[in-house]
């Protein structure tokens, strides 16, 4: 059985599912650099990947995970050139004991988005019964 996860504090669309949860696993859609209430976070890759970031965050909270539960993630890249910056950000964000990660060129040209970020966390069993951002599918 499969869950929808949905959050305010992460941009939406009708075209995807923000999270989807399957038995122990949270699954986050590719999520870009734009912040709900204030649009692009910035227009370099730093601030861009801090932000995709923050997203796929709220949906794993909202979920019933956290930064912990992170064992996967898959950066696209709009342009390879920002491999440097993305990876200064990312290494600041996850630590010394990052998850298993890709990284690849985002296939589409999006208007001002650099980045696009989506990862898998594991969840204890049960962890997200009753929350308030998760809906059967």
């Amino acid at each position: 059985m499969k869950s929808i996860v949905s959050t305010p504090d992460a941009p939406a669309s009708p075209l995807y599912s923000q999270g989807v949860a399957a038995g122990p696993f949270l699954f986050v859609s590719g999520m870009t650099g734009i912040e709900v209430t204030t649009g692009l976070a910035g227009r370099g890759i730093r601030e861009q990947t801090t932000q995709a970031l923050s997203n796929c965050v709220a949906i794993l909270e909202a979920g019933g995970a956290s930064v912990d539960a992170i064992v996967q993630v898959t950066v696209l890249l709009a342009r390879p050139e920002d491999f440097a910056g993305m990876n200064e950000a990312y290494a600041a964000f996850f630590g010394p004991q990052p998850p298993a990660r890709a990284v690849a060129k985002l296939g589409v040209e999006l208007p001002n988005i650099l980045i696009s970020i989506m990862m898998t966390a594991y969840r204890e069993p049960n962890s997200g019964e009753g929350r308030t951002g998760i809906e059967p599918a």
